[in-house]
Formats: structure tokens, sequence, C-alpha cells
């Protein structure tokens, strides 16, 4: 719309004698309550005009009218100029604009991003918390990329620590020599079930202690099996061939599982991070930090930094006994992700518990004088309600991703089978479908409420064919693909293109032709939800186009060749759109 823009800095100049640029300007789509295409905002003009708005945009209008052949009409709303592009405009900015193959495509912008999500725990499967985590860091990772960043998809593996300790332990106790193979269990199942186990017993041990007239708290520290298992995480640290070698086993057994759910939901990584490789780095950078004074020790030799002048409160970096905390592991993972990778930005997608954690992180970096901390983000999102409530841990009845999967398949061929859907499809083609659509109705579901937000997730719900759903949308993209293939669409053929375009069919060019800005947008906030909500308007448009619109039987050839092309371009975009969040269309329903 630039072309509006440099006569509108003509109209000043003529009309009020004023030199301005484009930039002193805004223009804006129309708001759908309003007459118009695209809308001038006023007000800043008027101190050049020295008249009222209405005045103002009276004058600007009829100005434009006569010097933009493209524009037929304009109405002033108070200080707001609405002005109306012909129908023949929209028909060359379907063919010269959106009709290309280099549509929606954006060129390498030089800058490199790591993105760092799913960060599970070795000692239990994945939850409906991984699952959010896991589609968000996938799905803005594949939105940067098609913004022109080179992307990096990295998992840190909380593969060390007392958790893991506990199901070993456990395993050791209880587990007979259980395996995978014996048991017919996913291996992040079997040690999950002994994380389980090892509470159970915890739990029977410390009331023992309590009828003996323990405190809860005594009873917590003194319980032979907590003991056992801080003293099986002293073993690990120093090496015990044992203990390390029952620790490889078990994990190989949980990455084995990881693997079959990371497949079923779609995400990948380029890199893994091992937090047992990573937990005595950071060691150097409190060096460092004591050397300038950034850091301090207190009497017991613990290792603090005060951020109290900054509105936070005193850091713990490293225990008395020389032993890394949280924050030192993670400073020394920072600065390895760098020096391995040089990313101008780097995001670390952890739910909005850590949200304080992260301020003290960055904020340490950059007190450092790391510059490259500036480029650090904390994707942070809410957690995931079921509607039977939130979801637990340690007790076993937390929402398994495996299950989660499975039931979601379940609801979405109940679904497809009620509505017929599937009648004719060969039993293979039907079990893939079911797949999609379930898988399809769970991303969308989780992607399309803002991260930052808290939310309810009612699989039922999700699996809807009508409404804001995953499923809407992949039956809107078959419905199109039905049409193309009936009408033999083959974007081959060379077609003689239209003057003009309907009411609807402008609406939906209009609605194409922003799909690159709000990828750009998408990219700017990390927000697949806005992709999300751009795809479901965008089918919408279509099916009203679908049903105002005769596509196949149109009056004339060439009408009935523009809708086809329409049809393709919309189905492109929806299916590239489904994409970033992940989200496999099927070509027929």
């Amino acid at each position: 719309m630039d072309f509006i823009l440099e006569a509108a800095v003509r109209a000043v100049k003529t009309l009020f004698g004023t030199d301005i640029t484009a930039e002193n300007l805004t223009l804006q789509q129309t708001r759908k309550e309003f007459e118009g295409d695209v809308t001038l905002m006023v007000f800043p003009i008027t101190r050049f005009s020295k008249q009222s708005p209405e005045q103002t945009a009276a004058a600007l209008g009829g100005f434009l009218v006569n010097e933009i052949e493209e524009l037929e009409s304009f109405n002033v709303i108070k200080g707001f100029l609405n002005l109306s592009l012909k129908n023949s405009y929209w028909a060359d900015v379907f063919y010269n604009e959106i009709n290309r193959p280099d549509f929606g495509l954006f060129p390498p912008n030089g800058q490199k991003v790591m993105v760092e999500y799913s960060s599970p725990n070795t000692n239990k499967p994945l939850h409906l918390g991984h699952v959010r985590n896991n589609l968000l860091g996938y799905s803005v990772a594949e939105i940067l990329k098609a913004n022109g960043y080179e992307v990096i998809k990295a998992n840190l593996v909380n593969d060390r620590g007392i958790h893991i300790c506990k199901s070993m332990l456990a395993w050791q106790k209880f587990g007979n020599g259980e395996t995978p193979e014996t048991s017919g269990l996913k291996g992040d199942h079997l040690v999950g079930k002994y994380y389980v186990r090892f509470d159970q017993e915890y739990k029977k041990q410390i009331e023992g202690l309590k009828a003996q007239g323990e405190t809860e708290d005594q009873a917590k520290k003194n319980a032979p099996l907590i003991i056992e298992a801080q003293e099986m995480l002293q073993q690990w640290e120093q090496g015990n061939p044992q203990v390390i070698s029952l620790w490889m086993d078990m994990n190989e057994w949980v990455y084995a599982g990881f693997a079959e759910t990371y497949k079923k939901l779609g995400v990948d990584f380029d890199q893994y991070y091992y937090e047992s490789n990573t937990y005595l780095l950071g060691k150097s950078l409190i060096d460092e930090g004591l050397e300038k004074g950034i850091f301090f020790k207190k009497p017991d030799g613990s290792v603090w930094i005060d951020l109290t002048a900054d509105g936070l409160d005193e850091k713990l970096v490293l225990r008395a006994d020389g032993t890394s905390v949280y924050m030192t592991q993670d400073l020394g993972t920072a600065q390895l992700k760098y020096d391995e990778y040089h990313t101008d930005k780097a995001l670390n997608v952890v739910g909005n518990e850590q949200d304080y954690h992260f301020k003290v992180l960055y904020l340490i970096l950059k007190k450092l004088g790391k510059s490259w901390a500036e480029g650090l983000y904390h994707l942070s999102y809410g957690m995931v309600d079921l509607p039977s409530g939130k979801m637990k841990s340690r007790e076993g009845t937390v929402v398994d991703a495996d299950d989660l999967i499975a039931e979601m398949e379940d609801t979405a061929k109940e679904q497809t089978d009620i509505l017929g859907k599937a009648v004719d499809f060969p039993e293979e083609e039907k079990q893939k479908l079911y797949y999609t659509i379930g898988m399809g109705a769970l991303k969308y579901f989780l992607l399309k409420v803002e991260p930052k937000k808290r939310l309810l997730f009612n699989p039922n719900e999700s699996v809807d064919f009508q409404g804001n759903t995953g499923p809407f949308i992949q039956y809107t993209y078959a419905r199109i693909r039905s049409v193309l293939n009936k009408g033999n669409f083959n974007t081959d053929t060379v077609f003689i293109p239209i003057k003009t375009v309907s009411a609807v069919e402008k609406d939906l060019i209009i609605q194409l032709q922003q799909y690159p800005v709000i990828l750009a947008e998408a990219a700017t906030a990390y927000s697949p939800a806005v992709i999300a909500n751009y795809v479901y308007e965008t089918a919408k448009l279509y099916n009203k186009f679908y049903h105002e619109e005769s596509i196949l039987k149109a009056e004339d050839e060439e009408i009935k060749q523009f809708r086809m092309q329409l049809s393709d371009v919309s189905a492109k975009v929806i299916k590239n759109a489904m994409l970033l969040l992940g989200i496999e269309v099927p070509e027929r329903m």
C-alpha cells in the first residue's frame, strides 16, 4: 500500500503546504464493521491543515480518489479516512502478488537462533505439560525458520540428580531384574513405575517414623530410603562403576521411550545436551564473577550474588562444599551453547513457574559482561488443566503423553465414524486419518491460546469438526483438494486473468495477502497462536466463498479457472500455516 502513502504525502503538500514523509502517516486495514479496505489516520495531519479531523479527511479523500486510479471511493468517520479500492485492483493483487511460487517465502536473514525445548527428566514418561512445551517449542522454531532464521532445535535432558536415583534405587530393591522387554512396557513407563514405587514406599517409612514420635520433617529426613537415595547420588558423582552402569541402562530405556513419544508428537531436535555433562560447567564463571566482584563469599564459603538493587534478592550460585546449584549449571550451559553456535538469539521454552529463575539467570550473565545475553529470551507458558483437575506427578495420577495421544486417536475415530468422513477408505488410510485428526485436534487446541495463558484442555471439544478447531481446518483443506481434483486443476495450465472479483473473493484475497505479515508477526511475538487464529479465519472465509460462489459450475470458463486458482492458493496457505503448527492436513476426508 506504499502507493497510497506516497499519494497522501503529495496530498498534504498540495492541500496544506507542508512537507512530510510516509513515516509520519499511519495506514491500517479498515475494521470489519466499517466500509472500506484501508484506513488513514487523520488526527496527526490536523496540525498542518488547521481544520477539524472531518474536514481534513474529506479534503484528503477527494484528492486521493482523483489522484489514485485504483481507488473507488472514500468515507469519513471522525478522524478516520476509510478508502475503498476497486475490485480490479484486488484481481491484480491476486495475480501479481499472491498467485506466485515465492508467496509467503522469506529469504535467509543471516541470523541464528537456538530454541531449547522439551527438557525432560529421565525418571518418568512425558506428560501433558511436556506436550504443550514440545508443541510450542517446535512450532516457534518452524515459524522462525519460515522467517529466514537459521534455527537450532535443542533439548537439555535432566538426566542426573536425586530424582533419577529414586527410580534406580526402587528398581534395585523391588524390580527383580525387570526390563522393557520382559515387562512389555515402554522404557520411560517402566522407569516411571519405579519412581512412583519409591514414593509409595518412602511415604510408608515416613508414617512409620511418625508413629515412633518423629515430626514430619524429621521423618522425611531420616527415612532409610531417602538416605540410601542420597548415598547413591554421591556414589554416582564419585563415579561408582555399578551405579553408573545401572544409571546408563535405565536412561537408555527412557530415551528409547522418549523417541517413540517424540515421533508420535512429530517433534525433532538438532542438538541434545545432557545435564550429566553440563552440571560441572559454570564453576569457572563463578571464579570469574568473584574476581570481578560481582559475586561474594559468605563466612561458610558459599558464593552469592546480591541483586537487591535490581529489585530481586540474594541468590546462591555455589554451595559451601563447592557443589553446583541449578543456577551454576545453567550459567555454564548458556555459555557452552553460545560458544558452540554463536547465536544471535536463544530461547528457553520453560513453564512460568521458572519466570524468576530465568530473570535472575539472564541478569547475572549481563552483569558478567556477556553481550550475547541480550539475545536470551524465556518463552514462558502457562499450566495445562484438564476438566478433571490439575496434573500431578509422583502419585502416579499424571496425564501421560502416550495415553493422551492414544485417547486423541480414539476420540478422532469416534467423531469421524459418526460423521461418516472415512466410510470408503481402506483400513490403513483410516488409521492414518484418525491419527492425523487426533493430533491435529490436540496441537491446534494447545497452540491457538497465547503461550502465557493457562488453558483448560478438553479432548472432546478439540475434535469437533465445527468451530475454532484443528479438524475444522483440516476438513476445509480436504474440501478444497476435492474441488481441485474434481475440476482436474493443473497449475501448469496457462490461465486468462480476469478483470474483477466479487465481494467474497475480494475478502478472501485480502485475507491471503496478510499471510506474510502474519508470519512476521508470529515470529516477533514468538506466538503460534497468531498463526492458528489466522488460519482459522482463512478457513472460515474459504468456506463462505465456497458456499456463495459456484466454483466448478461457474458461468464461464475464465471465472471457473480463477476460482480454482484462488482455491489452490487458499489450500497452499492453509497447509503451510498448519505445518508451522506441526499439523498435517489430509488430502481427503
